[in-house]
């Protein structure tokens, strides 16, 4: 996935623990626990917006973007169903 979390470095910059995190967001451990290990596939905007209230960062220190190759968006392409314009 060319989307990446960097939750867990944030954290041990601010040195705050995932339950911590989780107490004051409000947000399950669960999904913070996704987020540390990077293991979730999405995520609603109302959780990254209170992550980043609470770590006083941006997005672009929570998330991080890399593209993917092009051999993969060529995979992703033959794996679209065609429709007809």
């Amino acid at each position: 996935m060319p989307i990446h979390s960097k939750l867990s470095t944030l954290l041990g910059e601010k040195r705050m623990n995932m339950s911590e995190l989780s107490r004051q967001t409000g947000i399950s451990k669960v999904t913070i626990g996704g987020l540390y290990h990077d293991k979730v596939s999405m995520i609603k905007y109302s959780i990254i917006s209170r992550i980043c209230t609470v770590l006083e960062c941006s997005i672009d220190d929570l998330l991080e973007f890399t593209p993917e190759s092009e051999e993969a968006m060529e995979e992703y392409r033959r794996k679209e169903p065609k429709t007809d314009k």
